[in-house]
């Protein structure tokens, strides 16, 4: 009885979420409303901004920057990463992450990090792994799942999926992070990058992150 009551429980809740996916004016694609994912242990939905007047008021909605440092970078950092966008990174989220084998990675300043950020995304800053020993070099693989052998050598073989991304178009962190990943040979086909960065993920009304409030006096 309690097996049924159960199974019922969950049914109702499973058609629940539906009914609240239906009710979406702006959804993430015409067949989904939200992604669902976990952020400093607590639980985020992931979906677009519902009001349609909504515009951007912070500093992403600047158009220029000085260059250098803020140029243009390149669509294509490396021949061996493979970029992908919005929807890909959606799909990482709400599939790849619960399986803790995959990781989003915000390559930006800490401080910045702390202001905003994609859901679930953890922070390594490019200036804690750009031209860092490779003691410092070892302890963040270690985080990204690589494995030391008995003889010093480096496994890679279980290393996590990881989604790199910095402000967007303009912003070079991601090109100062990636070398090193690929100079200590951490497998190219885990690694992905997302271009449009938290700009791009900003103009399309997604759900981000505070980690810590400005206080305004």
């Amino acid at each position: 009885m309690k097996k049924l009551m159960m199974v019922s429980l969950i049914s109702t809740l499973l058609l629940v979420e539906n009914l609240q996916c239906d009710d979406y004016l702006i959804k993430l694609t015409s067949k989904l409303s939200y992604v669902m994912t976990q952020d400093s242990g607590q639980k985020i939905k992931v979906s677009r901004i519902q009001d349609v007047k909504n515009r951007l008021t912070d500093d992403f909605t600047k158009t220029s920057r000085a260059c250098p440092p803020f140029c243009i970078q390149p669509t294509k950092i490396d021949e061996k990463i493979q970029n992908i966008e919005e929807l890909e990174v959606l799909n990482f989220i709400g599939k790849e992450i619960p399986s803790h084998k995959a990781l989003i990675i915000d390559t930006r300043l800490h401080s910045w990090f702390e202001l905003e950020t994609i859901p679930s995304a953890i922070n390594i800053p490019f200036s804690s792994i750009e031209n860092a020993p490779k003691k410092t070099i070892e302890k963040i693989f270690k985080i990204l799942g690589m494995q030391v052998k008995n003889d010093g050598r480096w496994d890679f073989l279980n290393v996590k999926k990881l989604i790199i991304f910095d402000n967007g178009v303009w912003c070079s962190q991601v090109n100062h992070f990636l070398p090193t990943l690929l100079k200590y040979n951490y497998p190219a086909n885990k690694i992905f990058y997302y271009r449009s960065g938290l700009q791009g993920w900003k103009l399309l009304g997604l759900t981000t992150v505070v980690h810590k409030e400005i206080v305004k006096k």
